[in-house]
């Protein structure tokens, strides 16, 4: 059997990143995933999961409305919150890479989050947490919880806002991307490099040229995004 052939093909998901105010600047939700659970057990994770047939009865199966209803749906399931629809900024489309036995293609929103108490089942979703992104970069870089690729590079991305305003702005303004990192094994991990990256076409990384690769290494990980 070929390579090609072997390849999983992706679910379609969605997940929303939601934001609420801190004393020391915005706090994103984490949610804690049951260890048992076979795709990123023990990970912490923004509310999310698969695009069901409900989700895309409407609009004729258009496929971002049905990510916006996934998201919105997820948000409540998970988490017991309600979001609007039109309160969620689509932030980024991100495929897990073809080498995985497991394969997602989600679509990530980003949204204020409304008052609520936060309610887990405790059977998939164990605990969470509202951490601003800097103290989850600094607990995952601590080993004290794991993230997920692209939880990282969210949560990378949206360090740094002074308020909940500022980072929705910004989201607002970010280009719309779809992402297929390839990996390559380093020294001491992996690297994802995606495809405005110098070394997407050939998998040279020390080429000149623009970045977007995510570090995924013992020494720490580290997002760089340059181009």
């Amino acid at each position: 059997m070929s390579a090609q052939t072997d390849i999983v093909t992706p679910r379609p998901a969605a997940s929303v990143v939601l934001l609420r105010p801190g004393p020391d600047g915005p706090e994103i939700l984490y949610l804690r995933r049951n260890p048992s659970l076979a795709f990123h057990g023990d990970y912490w994770v923004f509310p999310g999961g698969r695009i069901d047939a409900a989700d895309r009865a409407a609009d004729g199966g258009d496929e971002a409305a049905a990510a916006r209803r996934a998201a919105v749906r997820e948000a409540h399931e998970e988490a017991g919150l309600r979001v609007p629809a039109a309160s969620l900024a689509f932030a980024v489309h991100w495929t897990t890479p073809e080498t995985s036995p497991i394969r997602f293609a989600t679509w990530f929103f980003v949204a204020p989050a409304t008052a609520g108490t936060v309610e887990t089942d405790g059977t998939e979703i164990l605990d969470h947490r509202w951490l601003r992104p800097a103290d989850a970069l600094e607990r995952q870089q601590a080993r004290e919880i794991k993230l997920a690729a692209p939880t990282f590079a969210l949560t990378s991305r949206l360090a740094g806002f002074a308020d909940v305003d500022g980072a929705m702005a910004a989201v607002a303004g970010w280009p719309e991307e779809r992402l297929l990192g390839q990996l390559l094994e380093v020294d001491d991990g992996e690297v994802a490099v995606y495809h405005q990256d110098a070394a997407y076409p050939d998998g040279r990384l020390d080429r000149d040229g623009p970045r977007h690769r995510l570090w995924m290494v013992r020494s720490g990980w580290r997002y760089e995004r340059a181009f």
